[in-house]
């Protein structure tokens, strides 16, 4: 009977170690917005990462995040660090490009609660005093990442913080075009 019971402990265990591996290793969040602000409104609030307080959805998690800023203003090169609760952890954002109304590309590096290493990039399309905002984030997914994602909809999860930030980066950008 035992060994039994142990068989089927076995078989499980070894199904869900092959439905995991066989999950997708890349994913790709993107959620999209129109701002009725002309294009270079949207942009520097992206590009200045001092601006980010304003409309990003993580600010507003933890009233006594830990900010720290490097490098230039803003732009590539441009550097935010942040310590917060459980609900924002610890990490580092980069801008490693940024073509001006046009792209901005971050890389992302979460310390905590989770290790990873993401590019997070917003692709800004004018058209005349309408701004169409693109904001995604991708990477790779390691084993345990792809066992998470079995039980938690990590695309609604995020892409859920991605709405409440661009309809809070919508907000601040009409208010600054008025």
């Amino acid at each position: 009977m035992l060994t039994a019971i142990l068989m089927v402990v076995a078989v499980i265990a070894v199904s869900f170690v092959i439905v995991v591996t066989l999950q997708p290793s890349d994913f790709r969040i993107t959620r999209t917005a129109n701002v009725s602000t002309p294009v270079a409104v949207v942009f520097a609030l992206v590009d200045d990462l001092h601006e980010w307080e304003a409309w990003s959805p993580w600010e507003k998690k933890d009233p006594a995040l830990k900010r720290t800023f490097e490098g230039p203003l803003a732009g590539t090169g441009a550097s935010y660090s942040w310590a917060g609760n459980k609900k924002v952890g610890e990490g580092r954002m980069t801008i490693t490009e940024s073509r001006p109304n046009e792209l901005i590309q971050i890389k992302l590096e979460f310390l905590r609660p989770f290790k990873a290493t993401n590019t997070a990039e917003f692709v800004f399309n004018p058209k005349g005093n309408q701004t169409t905002v693109t904001w995604s984030m991708s990477g790779k997914n390691n084993f345990m990442a792809k066992a998470f994602h079995l039980f938690v909809d990590f695309d609604k999860m995020i892409g859920n913080d991605f709405v409440k930030g661009l309809a809070q980066m919508k907000s601040v950008a009409e208010a600054a075009s008025r």
